[in-house]
């Protein structure tokens, strides 16, 4: 894709002193910069706190020690570079190393760090040929970095292959470039054609969307989305909960809120992962169980459909519910499939972070086999 309007100087960026700048030298060195002239604009450069500050511009806070760069380990679900096959119906697959910007908070940042690693899509024949050897695989995401980010030609020579493979019937594309940079799709009308073409009634394009605060939904991402819909492409949005920029319940009632009434339905909010760079972003679980509540509350059914959880590297955990005593965790879907739905209940810990931050099991209880309750010895 064209770089017109892109930004990789944390010089360049006028809302910025020269103290700021020289302050930040270091984290620039260690984690990569990248912005869009469009999001920039939306800052409101005289609020110290504006949230989309903290999601695009470095912080001093990112080097503290904290995390790791796989904090998922989604090297052990990986078949071969860019290919990961986790849940028996999906595959996803790494198709870029780039993206419209660089969040902060990017739990996959080791692909910005280490651009020379071969973790992303070279060769896409072994990818197919895998894909139809396994018709258990009903749907596949196609991300990276950003879905959005490599050409329209070849997005069209991937996604056209996929529509040959007659067991997959969803193509997901993971995307931030409606909040970046809108113009991808505003000012090309074949990317449009392309979702016209392969997004059919027996069998949808998905578009999933990532929204992180409702300043981010400017008047271009809400004509940018409309047209995608128009084009006959599903949309759904996720976003991390984070620190300092949706976790408050009324921003994140606002995010939910404003999605829905564009026709963009919230789909997950994740729990930070404990990656290298992000503690400045995490949120204890607790806290940010309540604050999803919270936010829920205040919300019609349609802005509400958004479940909190976390990719761990067992699976998509969902914090449910707390207790005086206990936090109560559920296995939204597993790596292991004998594990979905599996239910466990935990001492509170309130500075829990992360699933592995708790220790005392208080008991456990499998959905494949509902008689089946373990408690402590």
């Amino acid at each position: 894709m064209p770089s017109k309007g892109y930004l990789m100087d944390i010089n360049k960026i006028k809302g910025l002193s020269s103290k700021e700048k020289e302050e930040l030298a270091p984290v620039v060195e260690q984690f990569s910069f990248r912005a869009h002239e469009h999001y920039l604009s939306l800052i409101n450069w005289e609020d110290p706190k504006d949230p989309l500050k903290r999601v695009i511009l470095p912080q001093k806070e990112e080097l503290i020690e904290w995390g790791r760069l796989d904090a998922s380990s989604e090297k052990n679900f990986s078949i071969f570079p860019g290919l990961q096959h986790k849940y028996t119906s999906t595959a996803v697959l790494l198709i870029s190393n780039v993206c419209g910007g660089f969040c902060r908070f990017c739990f996959r940042k080791r692909l910005f760090l280490h651009p020379d690693v071969n973790e992303y899509i070279h060769d896409f024949e072994p990818v197919f040929s895998y894909l139809e050897n396994h018709p258990e695989i009903n749907n596949v995401l196609l991300t990276g970095g950003d879905g959005l980010l490599v050409s329209t030609n070849k997005l069209k020579k991937i996604i056209s292959r996929l529509r040959e493979i007659k067991h997959i019937k969803i193509i997901r594309i993971g995307t931030k470039l409606l909040a970046f940079n809108p113009y991808r799709i505003l000012k090309d009308p074949e990317l449009l054609e392309l979702i016209k073409n392969y997004s059919l009634p027996e069998k949808r394009i998905y578009i999933m969307t990532h929204f992180n605060h409702p300043q981010e939904i400017s008047p271009q991402s809400i004509k940018a989305a409309n047209l995608l819909i128009k084009a006959g492409a599903i949309l759904a949005n996720q976003t991390p909960f984070l620190k300092g920029v949706n976790d408050d319940p009324y921003t994140l009632a606002s995010l939910f809120k404003k999605l829905s009434y564009i026709g963009i339905p919230p789909y997950y909010v994740f729990i930070c992962r404990p990656t290298i760079g992000n503690f400045v972003f995490s949120v204890p679980i607790e806290k940010a169980l309540v604050t999803f509540q919270k936010a829920q509350m205040m919300c019609s059914g349609l802005a509400k459909r958004a479940r909190l959880t976390m990719s761990h590297s067992t699976g998509k955990i969902e914090p449910i519910a707390l207790t005086q005593e206990h936090i109560i965790f559920r296995y939204h879907r597993a790596a292991d499939s004998e594990q979905s739905g599996e239910v466990m209940f935990f001492k509170r810990n309130p500075h829990a972070y992360w699933f592995d931050d708790y220790e005392e099991i208080v008991h456990n209880y499998s959905y494949n086999n509902p008689y089946r309750c373990f408690g402590p010895e």
